[in-house]
C-alpha cells in the first residue's frame, strides 16, 4: 500500500533560505563575522614585518628604559595595525548579538586561521618549480622559496601565542564588557568598549609574549614585562582613539536596521525580555 504524500506538509526551503538572506539582523552577523575573520588573518599574516611608529611620525627612537631594559622604542609588529579593529568589532557584536555570538565569532576565526596556517606549512614544504626559485633575481629576491618561507613561515610559538592571547583576550573582553553593562545600563557606552578593550589588550599584550618568546625563546621576565608595556602604551592609546568609532557604528547600524529592532536586540544581547 502506498502513503498518500498529498495532505503532508513540507517547508518551503526556498522560503526559508530567502527570508534568512533578506533578515537585515542576519546579513549584519554575517558581513560582520566575514570581517572579523578576514582582518585577524590578514593581521596574522602581516604580523611578521616590525615597524617603527616613531619613523612614521619622523621623531627619534623613544629610548625608554623599564624594568632594567634600556634602549626600547616602539618598535611593533604589523598586526598591530589591525587587532584594534577586532576589540571594536568585539564590542558591537557584544552589544547587539550577546556574548555567544561573540564567543563563536572568536572560535570560528581561530578554526579557520590554523586552517590557514596548516595551508601556509603545506605550500611551503611543496617542492618548488626550478625556473620560479630564482625568478626573482632581477628584483633582488635571489631564492623565492626561501623568500615565501621567510613571510609564511612564523614559528610555531609565536602561532600558538598569537592565537592563545587573541582567544584568551575575547573572552576577557566579553566579560567585562557585560559585566561594566550591568552596572551602568544603556548609558556611558565608551565606558564599557573602552574600559573592556583596555583590560583585554593588556591580557593579550602579556599572554603572546609570554608564550612565545618567555616559553618559547627563553627571555628574562624583565624583556618580557619591558616589551609588554611598551606595546600595550601603544595598544592603550588606540583604544582611546577608536572610541568615536564605536559610536560611529552604533549609529549607522541603527540607521540600518531601525531604532526599534536595535533596541530590541540590544536588550536581548543583554538577556532582558521585552517588556
Amino acid at each position: 500500500m502506498l502513503f498518500d504524500y498529498s495532505n503532508v506538509c513540507i517547508p518551503n526551503t526556498a522560503f526559508v533560505i530567502t527570508k534568512i538572506l533578506n533578515d537585515k539582523p542576519t546579513k549584519l552577523f554575517l558581513g560582520i563575522t566575514a570581517f572579523f575573520v578576514a582582518n585577524a588573518l590578514i593581521a596574522e599574516c602581516i604580523g611578521g614585518k616590525i615597524f617603527s611608529l616613531e619613523k612614521i611620525f619622523g621623531v627619534a627612537p623613544s629610548n625608554l628604559s623599564l624594568f632594567g631594559q634600556s634602549g626600547l622604542a616602539f618598535n611593533l609588529t604589523c598586526g598591530v595595525l589591525l587587532w584594534p579593529l577586532e576589540f571594536v568589532i568585539t564590542d558591537i557584536v557584544n552589544e547587539y548579538y550577546g556574548p555567544k555570538s561573540v564567543k563563536r565569532i572568536s572560535y570560528t576565526a581561530v578554526v579557520l586561521i590554523l586552517y590557514a596556517f596548516v595551508m601556509f606549512y603545506a605550500a611551503m614544504e611543496i617542492p618548488p618549480a626550478d625556473f620560479w626559485v630564482g625568478s626573482g633575481t632581477d628584483k633582488g629576491i635571489p631564492n623565492m622559496q626561501l623568500a615565501f618561507g621567510g613571510i609564511f613561515g612564523q614559528g610555531m610559538w609565536i602561532i600558538v601565542g598569537s592565537l592563545t592571547a587573541f582567544l584568551v583576550s575575547q573572552l576577557v573582553d566579553v566579560t567585562v564588557f557585560h559585566r561594566i553593562k550591568k552596572a551602568t545600563g544603556e548609558k556611558w557606552v565608551w565606558l564599557r568598549a573602552t574600559g573592556s578593550t583596555m583590560v583585554s589588550q593588556m591580557v593579550d599584550s602579556f599572554v603572546v609574549l609570554f608564550i612565545a618568546f618567555k616559553i618559547g625563546n627563553g627571555w628574562s621576565w624583565q624583556l618580557v614585562l619591558a616589551i609588554g608595556v611598551v606595546n600595550y602604551m601603544y595598544k592603550f592609546t588606540m583604544a582611546i582613539i577608536l572610541t568615536p568609532l564605536i559610536y560611529f557604528m552604533e549609529q549607522k547600524i541603527e540607521n540600518y536596521l531601525g531604532k526599534e529592532t536595535a533596541q530590541k536586540m540590544k536588550r536581548e544581547a543583554m538577556g532582558l525580555t521585552n517588556e
